[in-house]
């Protein structure tokens, strides 16, 4: 039984016909099947809660690429909610759309998702710097005196937070996580994303990447917890270069801080309509979301 209006509508943004999603976030839209769904990473990108007028390329299909090869290398840690990416496996009722779903869509496992963002931080950067200078902890986890923006933290930190289906989600302690999960379903939240956040760190490091920080989403089906949504991407997580890596101030990133930086150098107020971005942000933007990609991989990307 498909669970939402089949009704048709146009899309400006690709220019094709699509059947009417049952949810469309920021940068993401679902199709919901009943006990699958399909999920779909466009090209937009938003910053400061606003989605931006302009695409960049080939970032959806990034994303889907690098969760795919995440979801396979940690499978021994945690399954995950992935069963194909494969077209040809889709409902039919998205066959007039293929081309577009084609290399940026999963077709997933309905969970009932755990409210809970579940964040873990190697390096001090971010809102955590923030919130570090002010009080000298990070959702009420005590760091020791002294340290500099962009630091490596003395072991891996677990800074869950609420998810907010507008505006910025907010950082909460591990005892509000707690009470909004139960005490064994955090626990075991943080543990699952601290081990991932380790396994995932170490490998990219050999690769001339550092992941600073990152966020999973988790939820439970037959009883049992998996990760769902993205991993290890760059609009969920902070990647770093090695060889430029310095501590003290900002790193130079793969993830959209560049488009942040951009609009802040603008004069951008950060209130909506937000601004076009210049054509040359919109590329260089694009070729480090590919570039992440296949630094990770090993492998080409395929346009």
């Amino acid at each position: 039984m498909i669970l939402f209006n089949q009704l048709i509508i146009f899309c400006p943004r690709c220019e094709i016909t699509l059947l009417k999603p049952t949810k469309q976030g920021k940068v993401r839209d679902i199709y919901d099947f009943g006990n699958r769904l399909v999920i779909v990473a466009t090209d937009r990108i938003s910053a400061y809660d606003s989605i931006l007028p302009d695409d960049i390329p080939y970032k959806g299909k990034v994303l889907t690429a690098l969760s795919l090869y995440w979801f396979g290398r940690t499978e021994h840690i945690v399954k995950n909610h992935l069963i194909s990416v494969n077209i040809d496996d889709f409902p039919i009722e998205l066959k007039d759309q293929i081309n577009y779903l084609d290399g940026r869509s999963m077709l997933v496992k309905k969970t009932d998702v755990y409210p809970v963002e579940c964040v873990v931080r190697g390096y001090l950067s971010g809102s955590g710097w923030k919130e570090y200078k002010k009080s000298g902890t990070i959702c009420g986890i005590e760091l020791p005196k002294g340290l500099k923006e962009s630091d490596k933290l003395p072991r891996p930190i677990f800074t869950p937070a609420t998810k907010a289906e507008s505006g910025h989600d907010e950082n909460i302690s591990f005892e509000k996580a707690a009470k909004i999960l139960s005490a064994d379903v955090a626990e075991e939240l943080r543990d699952l994303s601290i081990k991932l956040y380790e396994f995932a760190a170490a490998e990219a490091e050999s690769k001339g990447i550092i992941i600073a920080d990152t966020k999973f989403e988790f939820g439970k089906l037959h009883g049992k917890t998996i990760i769902i949504d993205e991993v290890f991407t760059p609009d969920s997580s902070r990647f770093w270069t090695v060889d430029d890596y310095k501590s003290g101030w900002p790193q130079k990133s793969f993830d959209k801080q560049f488009v942040r930086d951009y609009l802040d150098e603008i004069g951008w107020d950060h209130e909506p309509p937000p601004p076009h971005l210049s054509l040359e942000v919109i590329e260089e933007t694009s070729k480090k979301y590919i570039e992440a990609y296949e630094r990770i991989t090993g492998k080409e990307f395929i346009k």
